[in-house]
């Protein structure tokens, strides 16, 4: 596609949310386990989601401070209900799979299909659908969690599902002759999955510094990771309890981001074009209605200074 980590009003303490994914994780995991939230002077409490759109609740509810969310959620900063403070990838780890004997989108009709609402799995089945000329009235959708997809598969509860590595990788240990009907690649670079980290909305103007120091920490992260990729799986295997192996094929369906490349990226319009294209989506689904311009929520700016 967790930990939180918490800002109190008397000192740098955040609350700070990941999804239990390599991409979801490896940053908080890195920045714990390597002493940069530390080094940034945050006292850092990560906590485990099963989804961004939970994280973005839990900012709302004022329980968390900062979270990760994955390209299926990043309608909700769209929509105002945070700000994206740092772009953590681009993925292509997501997949629509079926059970053997369906070898098309089109025979998904009628069909069990189970998703994890709002989630990049979710926004790839639509977008496979639409392709298919297909809509998701024209199948059953089953609404579940991402371990509960696992079973539902592995037990052909469910006939099809979206869903992303590792839990793809878990399945098909399970289910070996299972079906691939559809991946991010086959939509990119036109459409672009990225993920980010994001904040609650008041946390920008009343303790801005501490979101510099926590984007500082984040940008510590991705270059280690980008320079460490075997250093950073083993770290957030042992935060996740997945085996290593398991992440190691995630992690090869992203691409490992440094700081200086999101700021490049950043600097060149390009996240701004992905966010606006990701916003056309949502509407075409019916998820939202409007959006905000990515300039209203993607602070840009202000990574570019942490």
């Amino acid at each position: 596609m967790a930990t939180t980590g918490l800002a109190r009003a008397e000192g740098a303490a955040a609350r700070i949310g990941y999804n239990s994914d390599f991409w979801g994780a490896s940053i908080a995991a890195v920045a714990a386990d390597q002493g940069f939230f530390t080094k940034h002077g945050v006292d850092a409490t990560i906590k485990a989601f099963t989804n961004g759109p939970i994280q973005v609740q839990a900012l709302g509810a004022g329980s968390l401070e900062f979270g990760y969310v994955g390209p299926g959620a990043l309608w909700l900063p769209a929509t105002g209900k945070a700000k994206i403070i740092a772009i953590n990838d681009v993925g292509f780890s997501d997949r629509v799979i079926a059970q053997a004997g369906i070898t098309s989108i089109e025979g998904l009709k009628g069909k069990k299909v189970a998703i994890a609402a709002g989630t990049s799995g979710d926004m790839l089945l639509r977008l496979a659908l639409k392709k298919a000329g297909m809509a998701m009235s024209d199948i059953q959708v089953v609404q579940m969690d991402p371990s509960t997809i696992v079973a539902a598969f592995a037990s052909k509860q469910v006939d099809a599902a979206g869903i992303w590595y590792p839990f793809v990788g878990i399945i098909q240990k399970r289910i070996p002759d299972l079906v691939e009907l559809a991946k991010n690649k086959d939509f990119y670079p036109e459409t672009t999955f990225p993920s980010a980290f994001v904040v609650r909305n008041e946390l920008v103007d009343s303790n801005r510094d501490l979101v510099k120091k926590v984007i500082g920490a984040i940008k510590d992260a991705q270059d280690f990771r980008a320079a460490n990729q075997d250093k950073a799986i083993e770290i957030t295997s042992k935060l996740l309890g997945i085996p290593a192996p398991d992440l190691k094929t995630e992690a090869g369906y992203g691409n490992f981001l440094t700081s200086a490349e999101v700021i490049k990226q950043t600097k060149e319009g390009n996240v701004d074009n992905w966010l606006k294209t990701m916003n056309e989506l949502f509407k075409t689904f019916g998820k939202i209605e409007t959006s905000l311009d990515p300039k209203d929520y993607y602070l840009g700016d202000l990574y570019i200074e942490a």
